[in-house]
């Protein structure tokens, strides 16, 4: 499938509209219902639900979800040395990025004698979904469980589809226990989702659920979350998507091989390289065939081209225009002087700068996380971090000083709204400190 080239300049407005419009994925009404349903059963039922959706969905029949010691010994027979060196290696990385965006708590006098605080807590229980679809994600492990870790978030519980044979994939779990999780259940899709978040006789609830997964993940997530009683998730996120600005100092091959990395990984994916060169338009089109034939996921990458285009603008000036209307869940400025350009960026989940970054390092190991806002909500979401597993407490504390002076002001607001009580609950202990 080749890429389709289009020149932005000679475009309008709704032309260039429609050539940033990701691939749709739609969470249709039978799916919303489908899913309900499930969540309903697994609330209802528990881990005989969860157990009968993983028979009907893959073909696993469990007497028990949860992984045991054997299981994990086992998991760390399967991986060389060298794989397991690459997952601690990983690992550290991740934790030392992390471990540096702990915030400080805040203590703070905003008049004479209030003093104000904010103070960071973990949370209690956090859910971490782990894709074993086309591809089991360890790297995904990582990046959930790591911060997690740093957060201290006493509970902490993964959860990850059964391969046929009953077990999970051998290097999630290596990297799941190495990044501290010592619960992990076999268990995928919207029965994984309601499993967290309602609890079941082997699943504990969760207040927070953290992955990425498919519609039926995605649409249990968002379901839970409208439910009181279900639990909150971490950010939108859908097929992968990298945007690539790159001018004429840029290596061809290496587009071509960081389109490709992120096709690779779902039919709906979609790539797009923006360039004011057409010389090298041509020469990365000629580089993705070539390439994309020696694909082991070649059918996967190929749909994904089908989405994907070339855009040929007259400047690198436009080309950061074009990401900031995309925002991008990867963007990979691939020029030299690259970190110019990153004053211009606006809206990206996670941006590469220069020849020598390409994402897929990002997606493992370089310490950044992989968990990213897709279908444009970089625009609102951040990518996960360590702030994601924290929830924050402001605490104020007045002395009778600091009431007297501040009081009136809330008298004289409270009575601008009307709410009588809110005035009394104040003027009660002015007047105590009025007669002393």
């Amino acid at each position: 499938m080749r890429l389709a080239l289009h020149d932005w300049s000679a475009l309008d407005a709704s032309a260039r509209a429609a050539l940033l419009t990701r691939p749709s994925v739609v969470i249709g009404a039978r799916i919303q219902a489908a899913v309900a349903e499930i969540l309903a059963d697994v609330r209802r039922r528990g881990d005989d639900a969860v157990r009968d959706f993983t028979l009907r969905f893959d073909g696993v029949k469990l007497t028990r979800s949860r992984v045991d010691a054997a299981e994990f010994l086992w998991a760390e027979s399967q991986l060389t040395d060298l794989d397991i060196a690459a997952i601690e290696r990983a690992i550290d990385t991740v934790q030392r990025f992390h471990a540096a965006q702990r915030p400080p708590n805040l203590r703070i006098e905003t008049a004479p004698g209030v003093v104000c605080e904010r103070i960071y807590l973990p949370l209690e229980a956090v859910g971490l979904y782990v894709p074993a679809g086309s591809a089991a994600l360890p790297s995904t492990a990582i990046m959930t469980a790591v911060p997690a870790a740093l957060a201290g978030c006493p509970t902490r519980v993964l959860v990850t589809p059964p391969r046929p044979d009953g077990r999970a994939d051998p290097a999630v779990l290596v990297a799941a226990r190495r990044a501290g999780i010592e619960h992990v259940h076999k268990i995928g899709g919207a029965q994984a989702v309601g499993a967290l978040a309602y609890g079941t006789e082997s699943v504990s609830k969760v207040d927070k659920i953290f992955g990425p997964g498919n519609v039926w993940v995605t649409a249990a997530k968002w379901q839970v979350a409208a439910d009181p009683d279900g639990a909150a998730f971490d950010l939108p996120a859908g097929p992968s998507e990298v945007m690539v600005i790159a001018d004429d100092s840029a290596h061809p091959t290496f587009v071509a091989a960081d389109l490709l990395a992120q096709a690779e990984h779902d039919p709906s994916a979609q790539v797009i390289l923006v360039t004011p060169s057409r010389p090298l338009a041509i020469a990365v089109r000629a580089a993705v065939d070539a390439q994309l034939r020696a694909l082991a996921r070649q059918t996967i990458a190929a749909a994904a081209l089908a989405n994907s285009r070339i855009l040929l603008v007259d400047s690198l000036d436009t080309a950061c225009t074009v990401a900031n209307a995309y925002a991008p869940e990867h963007l990979i400025i691939a020029v030299d002087g690259a970190r110019a350009l990153l004053a211009q960026i606006r809206a990206a989940g996670s941006v590469f700068l220069g020849h020598w970054s390409p994402e897929s390092v990002g997606d493992y190991c370089s310490g950044t996380n992989h968990v990213l806002p897709t279908n444009g909500y970089a625009r609102a979401y951040s990518g996960l971090s360590l702030d994601n597993f924290l929830r924050t407490i402001t605490v104020q504390e007045l002395s009778p000083a600091g009431l007297q002076d501040l009081g009136p002001v809330a008298v004289r607001l409270a009575g601008l709204e009307g709410l009588g009580a809110h005035a009394e609950a104040v003027r009660v202990r002015l007047a105590v400190l009025e007669r002393t």
